[in-house]
């Protein structure tokens, strides 16, 4: 059973996984270097913890305590509760879920531990939009896609902001980050996937025509929003695929278009 802990020092260093949560570059520099992520609300706490991510400490509010008991009656470690005033001076915003938690990271697997079993497999170019990447997991958990791979100055999953808007999808789906790239794309062939590249020129073969959902064994790749697929990366692909628009719209969020797509892909696929 953890202890609980009141603390009413906002500088008390047993807090320091929890400062300065809104600095975006801070947070992605000392997350990965210190092996820890952090986990925002009771839905995405339980679901970390589910999917077998070890607490390091969880920062409560008092009134979160009784809805946290059994996690509390579980975790090995410390459960800190603080007034709302010092959170938010801590973390830098103010903690409306009232629950947060320090989680430790687990190793990457290598790509080609993650493709073997894997049928249907995103792939992702310089997405670097801590929303758009929780949204295409999220998408990617709900529509059946097996595994996820990323570029390698793809932003990280594990961001907080990534955690939240994904609901916690990110601990559901399989990811690898490629090395290099895009040579790293070759892992793919020779795993027998076909690799589609989704973008909106209009010379692309529709996803109709292309029928993705028949193939044995094929990875989508989305690029960045904006900016879209690299020519580099477009070169590597087996086949170029599009989302037919209509009303002169000539594209759609990363986020709403890998939705679409991988419902193409995954549609009649057997479901466990």
């Amino acid at each position: 059973m953890a202890d609980l802990i009141t603390i009413h020092d906002p500088d008390d260093p047993r807090l320091h996984d929890y400062t300065g949560l809104t600095d975006v570059e801070l947070r992605r520099r000392r997350e990965p270097a210190e092996g820890l992520f952090i986990a925002e609300g009771e839905k995405v706490i339980r679901r970390a913890g589910e999917a077998g991510y070890a607490m390091r400490s969880m920062l409560l509010s008092a009134k979160w305590v009784d809805t946290m008991r059994d996690v509390i009656d579980e975790a090995p470690a410390p459960v800190y509760v603080v007034d709302p005033q010092l959170a938010e001076r801590v973390t830098g915003y103010h903690v409306h879920r009232g629950a947060l938690a320090s989680m430790a990271r687990k190793p990457l697997p290598a790509a080609a531990d993650i493709l073997t079993t894997a049928r249907r497999v995103v792939v992702m170019e310089s997405v670097n939009d801590h929303t758009n990447i929780g949204a295409i997991f999220r998408s990617a958990a709900a529509l059946g896609m097996d595994a996820v791979l990323l570029s390698p100055d793809c932003a990280d999953p594990l961001y907080r902001r990534s955690v939240k808007v994904s609901m916690g999808a990110v601990f559901s789906v399989p990811y690898a980050r490629l090395d290099t790239w895009p040579a790293g794309l070759a892992t793919l062939g020779e795993s027998g996937f076909t690799l589609l590249a989704l973008t909106p020129d209009e010379r692309a073969q529709s996803l109709d025509e292309v029928a993705p959902h028949r193939m044995d064994r094929v990875a989508l790749m989305l690029g960045a929003e904006g900016d879209g697929l690299s020519r580099r990366a477009l070169a590597a692909s087996d086949e170029r695929v599009r989302i037919p628009m209509s009303h002169g719209v000539d594209s759609l969020n990363v986020g709403a278009a890998a939705a679409v797509a991988f419902y193409a892909v995954t549609t009649g696929r057997p479901t466990a």
